[in-house]
Protein backbone atom coordinates (compact mmCIF):
# COMPACT_ATOMS: atom_id res chain seq x y z
CA UNK A 1 0.00 0.00 0.00
CA UNK A 2 1.69 3.44 -0.35
CA UNK A 3 1.58 6.14 1.45
CA UNK A 4 1.32 9.96 0.18
CA UNK A 5 3.32 12.37 1.77
CA UNK A 6 3.29 15.99 0.62
CA UNK A 7 1.35 15.26 -1.71
CA UNK A 8 3.79 12.54 -3.07
CA UNK A 9 3.01 9.22 -3.66
CA UNK A 10 5.79 6.39 -2.25
CA UNK A 11 6.73 3.80 -4.92
CA UNK A 12 9.16 1.23 -3.64
CA UNK A 13 12.05 2.25 -5.68
CA UNK A 14 16.06 3.56 -4.67
CA UNK A 15 16.03 6.57 -3.33
CA UNK A 16 18.87 8.53 -3.33
CA UNK A 17 20.62 9.56 0.11
CA UNK A 18 21.68 12.95 -1.27
CA UNK A 19 18.52 14.03 -0.91
CA UNK A 20 18.40 14.22 2.77
CA UNK A 21 20.86 16.95 2.16
CA UNK A 22 18.56 20.03 1.64
CA UNK A 23 19.49 22.50 -1.26
CA UNK A 24 18.07 24.79 1.31
CA UNK A 25 21.46 24.25 3.66
CA UNK A 26 24.28 23.85 1.48
CA UNK A 27 27.39 24.69 3.10
CA UNK A 28 29.80 25.77 0.19
CA UNK A 29 32.89 27.32 2.16
CA UNK A 30 33.73 28.30 5.47
CA UNK A 31 35.75 30.67 6.62
CA UNK A 32 38.12 31.26 9.37
CA UNK A 33 35.38 32.50 11.75
CA UNK A 34 33.49 29.49 10.99
CA UNK A 35 35.76 27.10 11.36
CA UNK A 36 37.56 28.85 14.83
CA UNK A 37 33.91 27.40 16.43
CA UNK A 38 34.89 23.79 16.27
CA UNK A 39 38.23 23.17 17.79
CA UNK A 40 37.80 20.54 20.72
CA UNK A 41 34.54 19.63 20.44
CA UNK A 42 34.56 16.38 19.66
CA UNK A 43 36.16 15.44 23.11
CA UNK A 44 33.33 16.93 24.44
CA UNK A 45 30.46 15.16 22.92
CA UNK A 46 32.00 11.38 23.19
CA UNK A 47 32.51 12.69 26.73
CA UNK A 48 28.71 13.03 27.18
CA UNK A 49 28.01 10.11 24.66
CA UNK A 50 30.14 7.95 27.88
CA UNK A 51 27.40 8.60 30.58
CA UNK A 52 24.35 8.55 28.93
CA UNK A 53 21.93 5.45 27.50
CA UNK A 54 20.76 7.07 24.67
CA UNK A 55 23.03 7.56 20.89
CA UNK A 56 24.67 10.36 19.85
CA UNK A 57 25.93 11.51 16.35
CA UNK A 58 27.64 14.71 14.69
CA UNK A 59 26.73 15.36 11.25
CA UNK A 60 28.86 17.55 8.94
CA UNK A 61 26.70 19.41 6.67
CA UNK A 62 29.68 20.68 4.68
CA UNK A 63 30.68 17.25 4.32
CA UNK A 64 27.76 15.38 3.95
CA UNK A 65 28.81 12.92 6.78
CA UNK A 66 28.76 11.69 9.57
CA UNK A 67 31.37 13.33 11.85
CA UNK A 68 31.35 11.47 15.09
CA UNK A 69 28.62 7.95 16.01
CA UNK A 70 29.04 6.94 19.62
CA UNK A 71 29.13 3.12 20.64
CA UNK A 72 25.64 3.03 22.25
CA UNK A 73 23.59 0.41 20.24
CA UNK A 74 20.55 1.54 19.66
CA UNK A 75 21.16 3.27 16.12
CA UNK A 76 23.78 0.82 14.91
CA UNK A 77 21.70 -1.90 13.62
CA UNK A 78 24.12 -4.33 14.84
CA UNK A 79 27.45 -2.65 12.79
CA UNK A 80 30.22 -1.15 14.40
CA UNK A 81 30.46 2.63 15.15
CA UNK A 82 33.24 3.34 12.56
CA UNK A 83 31.30 1.02 10.31
CA UNK A 84 28.51 3.56 10.52
CA UNK A 85 30.60 6.36 10.31
CA UNK A 86 31.98 5.57 6.65
CA UNK A 87 29.00 4.44 5.42
CA UNK A 88 27.86 7.72 6.16
CA UNK A 89 24.18 8.59 5.17
CA UNK A 90 24.00 5.89 3.02
CA UNK A 91 23.11 3.93 6.28
CA UNK A 92 19.58 5.40 6.38
CA UNK A 93 19.16 4.56 2.72
CA UNK A 94 20.21 0.54 3.62
CA UNK A 95 18.41 0.52 6.95
CA UNK A 96 15.52 2.70 6.88
CA UNK A 97 11.86 1.09 4.92
CA UNK A 98 11.51 3.20 1.85
CA UNK A 99 8.34 5.03 3.26
CA UNK A 100 9.86 6.30 6.25
CA UNK A 101 13.36 7.02 4.24
CA UNK A 102 11.34 9.30 1.62
CA UNK A 103 9.29 10.60 4.95
CA UNK A 104 12.82 11.68 6.29
CA UNK A 105 13.86 13.50 2.95
CA UNK A 106 10.13 15.46 3.50
CA UNK A 107 11.09 16.57 6.99
CA UNK A 108 14.64 17.67 6.14
CA UNK A 109 13.06 19.82 3.27
CA UNK A 110 10.07 21.14 5.63
CA UNK A 111 12.74 21.71 8.73
CA UNK A 112 15.40 23.71 6.41
CA UNK A 113 12.41 25.64 5.06
CA UNK A 114 11.30 26.59 9.15
CA UNK A 115 14.72 27.28 9.59
CA UNK A 116 15.24 30.00 6.97
CA UNK A 117 12.24 32.20 8.64
CA UNK A 118 14.27 32.29 12.16
CA UNK A 119 16.51 34.83 13.14
CA UNK A 120 19.90 33.82 12.86
CA UNK A 121 20.62 34.72 16.38
CA UNK A 122 17.76 31.87 17.54
CA UNK A 123 18.58 29.16 15.39
CA UNK A 124 20.89 27.13 18.01
CA UNK A 125 17.70 27.86 20.11
CA UNK A 126 15.69 25.01 18.04
CA UNK A 127 14.92 21.49 18.25
CA UNK A 128 13.59 19.00 15.92
CA UNK A 129 11.85 15.72 16.86
CA UNK A 130 10.55 12.97 14.66
CA UNK A 131 10.22 9.10 14.75
CA UNK A 132 11.00 6.65 12.27
CA UNK A 133 11.91 3.21 12.12
CA UNK A 134 14.95 2.06 11.50
CA UNK A 135 16.22 -1.83 11.33
CA UNK A 136 18.28 -3.65 14.83
CA UNK A 137 20.46 -6.01 15.50
CA UNK A 138 18.14 -8.96 14.68
CA UNK A 139 17.06 -7.43 11.57
CA UNK A 140 13.92 -6.49 12.90
CA UNK A 141 12.25 -2.38 12.90
CA UNK A 142 12.03 -0.58 15.71
CA UNK A 143 10.87 3.17 16.41
CA UNK A 144 13.60 6.00 16.88
CA UNK A 145 12.70 9.02 17.68
CA UNK A 146 15.33 11.78 17.00
CA UNK A 147 16.31 14.81 18.43
CA UNK A 148 18.11 17.02 16.22
CA UNK A 149 19.75 21.04 17.06
CA UNK A 150 22.51 22.78 15.51
CA UNK A 151 25.89 23.20 16.73
CA UNK A 152 27.53 25.63 14.21
CA UNK A 153 26.27 27.68 12.18
CA UNK A 154 28.42 29.34 9.26
CA UNK A 155 28.66 33.37 9.42
CA UNK A 156 25.44 32.89 6.80
CA UNK A 157 23.40 31.19 9.31
CA UNK A 158 23.48 27.63 7.72
CA UNK A 159 23.96 24.94 10.13
CA UNK A 160 27.60 23.80 9.72
CA UNK A 161 27.10 21.14 12.51
CA UNK A 162 24.14 19.46 13.99
CA UNK A 163 23.77 17.16 17.17
CA UNK A 164 21.84 14.51 16.74
CA UNK A 165 19.92 12.46 20.60
CA UNK A 166 18.57 8.90 19.43
CA UNK A 167 16.57 7.20 21.59
CA UNK A 168 13.30 4.74 21.71
CA UNK A 169 10.25 6.46 20.66
CA UNK A 170 7.34 6.59 22.97
CA UNK A 171 4.84 6.51 19.94
CA UNK A 172 3.32 4.19 17.98
CA UNK A 173 4.29 5.05 14.42
CA UNK A 174 6.64 7.25 12.33
CA UNK A 175 6.00 11.15 12.28
CA UNK A 176 5.28 13.19 14.71
CA UNK A 177 7.46 15.86 14.21
CA UNK A 178 7.93 18.79 16.14
CA UNK A 179 9.90 21.57 16.03
CA UNK A 180 10.31 23.54 19.76
CA UNK A 181 12.22 26.65 20.92
CA UNK A 182 13.96 26.63 24.01
CA UNK A 183 11.86 28.40 27.15
CA UNK A 184 9.10 28.70 24.95
CA UNK A 185 5.54 27.06 25.96
CA UNK A 186 5.18 26.83 21.83
CA UNK A 187 5.54 24.35 19.83
CA UNK A 188 5.52 23.67 15.59
CA UNK A 189 3.76 20.42 14.34
CA UNK A 190 4.44 19.15 11.18
CA UNK A 191 1.77 18.22 8.91
CA UNK A 192 3.11 15.32 7.09
CA UNK A 193 0.91 15.14 4.06
CA UNK A 194 0.20 19.04 3.52
CA UNK A 195 4.10 20.07 4.61
CA UNK A 196 2.61 22.61 6.91
CA UNK A 197 3.96 23.79 10.50
CA UNK A 198 1.10 24.05 12.66
CA UNK A 199 1.57 26.39 15.70
CA UNK A 200 0.62 24.01 19.10
CA UNK A 201 0.57 24.82 23.08
CA UNK A 202 3.32 22.41 24.99
CA UNK A 203 1.84 20.72 27.81
CA UNK A 204 2.42 22.15 31.23
CA UNK A 205 2.61 20.05 34.23
CA UNK A 206 1.43 21.41 37.52
CA UNK A 207 4.08 21.62 40.58
CA UNK A 208 2.27 18.66 42.18
CA UNK A 209 2.47 16.54 38.85
CA UNK A 210 6.39 17.14 38.54
CA UNK A 211 6.44 16.67 42.44
CA UNK A 212 4.79 13.08 41.72
CA UNK A 213 7.05 12.04 38.74
CA UNK A 214 9.83 12.93 40.79
CA UNK A 215 8.81 10.59 43.62
CA UNK A 216 7.87 7.70 41.34
CA UNK A 217 11.64 8.45 39.78
CA UNK A 218 13.60 7.83 42.80
CA UNK A 219 10.80 4.62 43.36
CA UNK A 220 8.64 5.48 45.91
CA UNK A 221 5.11 3.69 46.27
CA UNK A 222 1.52 5.55 46.01
CA UNK A 223 1.73 5.05 49.95
CA UNK A 224 5.21 6.48 50.22
CA UNK A 225 4.57 9.46 47.99
CA UNK A 226 1.22 10.76 49.74
CA UNK A 227 3.32 10.99 53.44
CA UNK A 228 6.22 12.53 51.87
CA UNK A 229 3.68 15.44 50.24
CA UNK A 230 1.08 15.16 53.17
CA UNK A 231 -1.81 14.72 50.95
CA UNK A 232 -3.87 11.61 50.97
CA UNK A 233 -3.69 8.64 48.93
CA UNK A 234 -6.63 9.11 47.17
CA UNK A 235 -5.29 12.76 46.45
CA UNK A 236 -2.26 11.17 44.79
CA UNK A 237 -4.08 9.15 42.26
CA UNK A 238 -6.37 11.37 41.22
CA UNK A 239 -3.25 13.68 40.18
CA UNK A 240 -1.62 10.39 38.74
CA UNK A 241 -4.70 10.12 36.23
CA UNK A 242 -5.31 13.66 35.41
CA UNK A 243 -0.88 13.23 34.67
CA UNK A 244 -2.25 10.37 32.14
CA UNK A 245 -4.77 12.31 30.54
CA UNK A 246 -2.43 15.14 29.87
CA UNK A 247 0.80 12.73 28.41
CA UNK A 248 -2.22 10.33 26.61
CA UNK A 249 -0.21 7.73 28.50
CA UNK A 250 -1.69 4.43 31.03
CA UNK A 251 1.04 4.20 33.37
CA UNK A 252 3.78 5.72 35.44
CA UNK A 253 6.55 4.48 33.55
CA UNK A 254 5.08 5.68 29.97
CA UNK A 255 4.61 9.42 31.90
CA UNK A 256 7.93 9.52 33.21
CA UNK A 257 9.22 8.42 29.54
CA UNK A 258 7.77 11.14 28.16
CA UNK A 259 8.24 13.56 30.74
CA UNK A 260 12.05 13.03 30.36
CA UNK A 261 12.38 13.04 26.89
CA UNK A 262 10.13 16.18 27.06
CA UNK A 263 12.19 18.07 29.45
CA UNK A 264 8.83 18.15 31.22
CA UNK A 265 10.93 17.59 34.64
Amino acid sequence: MSVVFFNFEIQNFDMDFNALFSQKNTVDRLSEKDLSQAYGYIELVKAFSRITYQSIYLIDYQAKSFEFVSDNPLFLAGLTATEVMEMGYSFYQKYVPAEDFQMLININEAGFSFYEKIPVEERKLHVISYDFQIQNAYNKFILVNHKLTPVFLTEEGKIWKAICIVSLSTNVSSGNVTIEKLHSDSLWGLDLLTGKWNLQKKINLTEREVEILRFYHRGLTIHETSEKIFVSIDTVKFHRRKLFEKLGVSNMNEALVIALNNRLL
